[in-house]
């Protein structure tokens, strides 16, 4: 079959620095140029690819505060080069006073605005306790080293994008409603001007001579506190001081010559990626063609069964029991895809937990990082929606998350990301909520191949999904497969969601004529891929996705 027509957008791919002989040796993709840089130059003094994951995570902080944080959380997956694998999660959990019931209106019906904006929205943050434990077990260089060039892009300020001056727009309006006209993101931001954050220079500051003290505990969380609290909502600083991280066992599993390791829960990425490559590896992907009607088909057709099982069976490990290895067994998968036809789509009514649905937040950010010997880091964090609950804490210069609403406000209710919950994901007092976010790390033939994660809530597990196959299965380069047009289905809503104007109308009239419900209003840019492939001969190459302001800094 012929390989559809499709139209790639204009982009321009950054890099920060790279060798006179054209080998690359080490290498950081994030979202913003200043925060690969800084990575970089961490491993450039001699740091690891963990002293570069402290740094970069800073960075983002003051340059990305859509998603990049320290009121957030998010997950951490590693691979050294002598092949040690572990993950981090540092999720953020549940306030103490948090109740099952607690976005529900007098009616018994959800209230979305309840769990996305406003203090209510705010769950216990877990970013500075997960990187400061990420330097704790794997960091080689002094933690002030580390986040100093935070705080000093804080201080001397960035430029803003011109995406970044359109964001701002758009959300100004919100963010003084919720902190009023004097807070700091009420100033009109253009194309160009800096933004100085002395403020959350102080606050960096604060944690690179005190640690997690210094955003636990002290007028750090304090401020946090009043102002959670005085938009409605119940954090305290006994649920900040009661926060920890949790090492976790990856997700491991095999998809012909490739091993992955991802993320496990309370991130279903790990599982569903899981699922949704072994239900595909039995089929000839690479002749069926890339992004042709029968690959397409076959995708879809996996993605939905595994966004099925997700909302059915996935919450906090802690709190629920998860059949994870159950879940992700060959014979289990292959009775999922029993009911797959060639050429048939299977209606999300037809699967089984049809009745059940969850949503989750765009705004999250990814970044890569591999060094010079060879240690891996892939790192998914977020403040949920973007620039979270729209929360500003003035006295500390951050958003605060509103990562509550990743919880199953109410079985059957989708979240703002149309996700569908059950029970699994109800709310509880220090319960961690489910998410999308899939950091990943594969190998091959035991080698280090690829790093890669992404933005996109509930379209992050089916962009690496995506990304891995562009590059295993149909021969791409890694700037070539993050730029490849991506397409998404999460079994409820039943549609198939194609980014605009990629897919040419044969493929997606032979996708309608199989059943597939295809609505271009729908149409929506698909995640923000930031990813690294060591190719066989141990050559590394970057993709950073144009789709944002990512960039990739290279030595």
């Amino acid at each position: 079959m012929k390989k559809p027509l499709f139209y790639l957008l204009s982009f321009t791919i950054i890099a920060c620095s790279s060798p006179k002989n054209d080998e690359i040796q080490a290498a950081v993709v994030s979202a913003r140029v200043e925060a690969s840089e800084i990575g970089l130059d961490v491993l450039k003094q001699g740091g690891n690819a963990y002293d570069a994951m402290v740094a970069t995570s800073f960075a983002l902080t003051v340059v990305y505060p859509v998603a990049g944080n320290i009121t957030g959380g998010g997950f951490f997956v590693y691979r050294t080069a002598d092949g040690e694998t572990s993950t981090l999660d540092y999720r953020e959990m549940a306030p103490l006073q948090s109740t099952k019931d607690l976005f529900l209106d007098e009616n018994g019906n959800a209230d979305p605005e309840k769990s996305t904006i406003g203090g209510l929205a705010v769950g216990i943050p877990g970013a500075v306790a997960g990187i400061l434990e990420v330097h704790k077990k794997l960091g080689s260089m002094p933690l002030e080293d580390l986040i100093r060039p935070a705080i000093d892009l804080a201080e001397k300020g960035y430029k803003v994008t011109e995406k970044q001056a359109r964001s701002f727009a758009r959300y100004r309006d919100l963010f003084i409603r919720v902190n009023g006209e004097d807070t700091f993101f009420a100033q009109n931001f253009s194309q160009g001007d800096t933004i100085k954050n002395p403020a959350l220079a102080n606050t960096l500051l604060e944690i690179a001579k005190n640690g997690n003290r210094g955003f636990y505990e002290g007028w750090v969380a304090q401020a946090m506190v009043d102002k959670v609290k005085a938009t409605g909502g119940i954090l305290s600083l006994e649920g900040l001081e009661s926060y920890r991280p949790v090492w976790r066992d990856p997700v491991l599993f095999n998809y012909k010559e490739l091993g992955l390791i991802s993320m496990p829960p309370p991130s279903s990425g790990g599982i569903c990626l899981a699922q949704m490559m072994q239900m595909v590896s039995e089929y000839d992907i690479k002749s069926m063609g890339f992004n042709s009607t029968e690959t397409m088909h076959l995708m879809i057709e996996a993605e939905r069964r595994s966004y099925a099982d997700r909302s059915h069976f996935l919450g906090d490990p802690d709190f629920v029991h998860v059949p994870q290895s159950e879940l992700i067994s060959k014979s289990y998968v292959q009775e999922r895809m029993s009911s797959y036809s060639p050429s048939k789509a299977t209606p999300s009514s037809e699967l089984a937990h049809g009745e059940i649905q969850v949503m989750e937040s765009d705004e999250t950010t990814h970044f890569s990082i591999v060094d010079s010997k060879g240690n891996a880091v892939a790192v998914t964090t977020t403040l949920n929606g973007a620039y979270g609950s729209k929360v500003f804490v003035d006295e500390i210069g951050v958003f605060m998350n509103n990562e509550m609403d990743d919880f199953s406000s109410k079985p059957g209710v989708p979240n703002m990301f149309g996700l569908t919950g059950s029970e699994a994901n109800s709310v509880a007092p220090k319960k961690r909520m489910l998410s999308s976010m899939t950091p990943t790390i594969v190998t091959k033939n035991d080698k280090l191949y690829m790093v890669v994660g992404t933005p996109g809530g509930s379209t992050i597990i089916t962009s690496v999904f995506q990304t891995v196959l562009n590059v295993y299965e149909h021969g791409m380069g890694m700037q070539e497969a993050v730029n490849a047009p991506r397409f998404h289905h999460q079994w409820l809503p039943d549609r198939v969601v194609l980014e605009p104007n990629k897919f040419n109308n044969i493929i997606i009239e032979g996708l309608q004529a199989m059943g597939h419900n295809i609505s271009e209003e729908y149409s929506r840019i698909i995640g923000k891929v930031d990813a690294i492939l060591v190719d066989d001969s141990g050559q590394i190459s970057v993709g950073a996705d144009y789709r944002g302001d990512d960039a990739a800094a290279t030595y």
